[in-house]
């Protein structure tokens, strides 16, 4: 038996020897390779942190102390070591472990987590009850934040608030100079120099120990030295941030060292108050295609274990929307100088490195920062630019303040690409698109588009780029066809009509319309009609099209790869009351599973779209 498979929980964990741990860790490195090669996952952060997290759960008593992962695309090892080694090989399947921590699936996570620079406060909350309530025995709160964590401004907040309370809570900063894609910004170059200059803390700790044993406690002289340090911190270190917020900043050490992290932590839990222990790991750690490219294997899919390259895909190649939107925005930028890319850390994952490395001066990266991204777009707007911030559907929730005050309320012509809109494949509740058309529809000034396929993105694209107003237009992260029917021109608010049909009439948004024609196939050949229409905008809606609709048929039914609660169909049905069955997602979080699966669970695909149609006509 392998030191894995008897470790079935951390109290297993803390009886080996620290010099059987580096072995453990190889042995979890194996398993974490294994896995995500088939399944697909966030190889390179979790490869970072293997020995940082066995060093946790080993100085640690988990679960009554509690550990906080930021986003959590590190935690695979943190899965591993608390009773879910077992089941490993069903990561991120429907029904199986979760890519993320999630507090239904073991008492070892605090919260399901999956956005970023949430932990300190997540952390801090939990140290405050601990202290308020009676009832509650002692425990330790640890944060495990990245650098990327460091460029959300919720970090700070959380940091700041911690500094001023003085509550036991440590912060464990692991840098490695990524988050997704390589860290921008000047805290990254802030920690790049804490990385550099680790004479500092050599040198605190030897006058440290000079004071204690020479300089007598309360006089001039020790002020004296203590002003002396401070004057040395800021030469050395400048402005020493973390000990300005009120922490005690240990570091910079080796996240790979067990030697090193484990007496280290054993230390640092006997000190009370907020503490802050930075260390420096590299990711993709022991696996060296993930060494070489942490931003391909950051969410690698299926790949052969011994070359790196991802394994081939079956069937004939597609574009992706985001391929689509990619190639498109750039060749709009080519001929329109005011179109400016803003992505918050995704360039790789929406699609903008390409519009990156064709035109630098009119592309920004501003780091895990939603909401300054979308503030920074309305400033860029208002001066007549055109800002494009390209953003998955589940991170601009981040950014919803923004959003009505910086951008709608001043009427700018930002344009938002919502990429991973609707239901997404494999990374769960944490990152499924499905918000944004309720969430947005409110808001005065917007108008919200989603295309049917490849061809009517690019004109949409062209087409909300021209707007002078604010534009959320979405797309799933899928393959984009190219249908074979008729097109009517786009127009601001145009509905358009697909087929014809007076049993029943159907009216479908955005990546649902292919299901539609579908289902409507499928209904034909059992001698049941109806209209197919594509809606292309859920605001502002085709109004008139949707009251001849209502005098033509008593069946109208609507479906999106969204909440229906305040989505797409709640807008019809407000225009034509009383007489719309909405197809679409319940009130509910949905679970981590294949696109393909979860559409089918939840009767978005053309079967299921038939099924509820037929159901209700009968």
């Amino acid at each position: 038996m392998s030191m894995l498979e008897s470790i079935r929980g951390p109290r297993a964990l803390r009886r080996l020897s620290l010099e059987e741990l580096p072995g453990l860790a190889a042995e979890i490195r194996e398993k974490i390779i294994a896995v995500v090669s088939k399944t697909g996952g966030h190889l390179a952060s979790s490869l970072g942190t293997v020995e940082l997290t066995i060093a946790l759960h080993y100085c640690l008593d988990t679960p009554r102390d509690k550990i906080v992962w930021d986003v959590g695309h590190q935690a695979y090892t943190h899965k591993i070591l608390t009773g879910r080694n077992e089941n490993f090989e069903c990561l991120r399947q429907f029904g199986g472990i979760t890519g993320f921590p999630c507090k239904d699936e073991s008492e070892f996570d605090s919260f399901t987590t999956g956005h970023s620079s949430t932990a300190v406060s997540l952390a801090l909350g939990l140290a405050c009850a601990r202290d308020i309530l009676p009832e509650k025995d002692y425990f330790k709160a640890v944060a495990v934040i990245g650098d990327g964590s460091l460029s959300g401004g919720l970090c700070f907040e959380g940091l700041n608030n911690a500094g001023h309370l003085k509550k036991d809570l440590l912060v464990v900063l692991n840098t490695n100079e990524m988050s997704i894609a390589p860290n921008v910004g000047a805290m990254s170059t802030y920690l790049n120099k804490l990385i550099s200059m680790p004479i500092y803390n050599r040198f605190k700790t030897s006058f440290d120990n000079f004071l204690s044993s020479r300089v007598p406690r309360g006089g001039r002289i020790l002020k004296l030295a203590n002003k002396f340090e401070e004057g040395l911190k800021n030469l050395f270190v400048p402005g020493m941030l973390f000990e300005e917020f009120g922490f005690r900043y240990f570091g910079p050490f080796d996240g790979h060292n067990l030697n090193i992290l484990i007496p280290t932590l054993r230390k640092l839990m006997q000190i009370k108050g907020p503490v802050l222990l930075h260390v420096i790991t590299k990711k993709g750690k022991g696996y060296a295609p993930a060494e070489n490219e942490p931003v391909r294997f950051h969410s690698a899919a299926p790949f052969d274990v011994a070359t790196g390259k991802a394994l081939p895909s079956s069937g004939i190649k597609q574009k992706t929307y985001t391929q689509v939107f990619s190639e498109k925005i750039a060749s709009l930028a080519a001929t329109n100088k005011k179109i400016i890319a803003i992505t918050a850390a995704m360039p790789e994952g929406t699609g903008l490195d390409t519009f990156r490395d064709l035109y630098p001066g009119r592309f920004f990266d501003v780091g895990i920062a939603e909401g300054h991204a979308v503030s920074f777009a309305g400033g860029l707007a208002r001066e007549g630019l055109t800002p494009v911030v390209a953003v998955y559907s589940t991170f601009l929730q981040r950014a919803y303040d923004q959003v009505v005050e910086c951008v709608s309320l001043q009427n700018t012509g930002v344009v938002f690409c919502l990429d991973r809109a609707g239901i997404i494949s494999d990374d769960g509740a944490t990152h499924q698109g499905i918000f944004d058309i309720a969430y947005l529809r409110n808001i005065p000034n917007m108008i919200i588009m989603a295309p049917r396929d490849a061809v009517e993105l690019e004109e949409m694209l062209a087409f909300a780029v021209e707007q002078g107003k604010p534009v959320m237009l979405r797309y799933p992260k899928d393959v984009a066809p190219i249908l074979d029917l008729p097109r009517s021109p786009l127009a601001l608010g145009k509905a358009e009509v697909l087929s014809t049909g007076h049993d029943f009439a159907l009216i479908a948004f955005g990546s649902m319309v292919i299901p539609a024609l579908e289902a409507a196939e499928a209904l034909r050949a059992e001698g049941i009609k109806g209209m197919i229409v594509n809606a292309r905008f859920a605001k502002p809606l085709d109004v008139a099209l949707l009251k001849e609709i209502a005098r033509q048929t008593k069946y109208v039914f609507t479906v999106e790869d969204g909440v229906l609660d305040g989505g797409f169909g709640s807008a019809v049905r407000e225009v034509i009351d009383g007489q719309v069955t909405r197809i679409g997602l319940p009130d509910e979080f949905v679970p981590c599973g294949k696109r393909k699966f979860l559409l089918e669970k939840y009767g978005l695909s053309g079967k299921g779209i038939a099924h509820t149609i037929k159901t209700t006509m009968r």
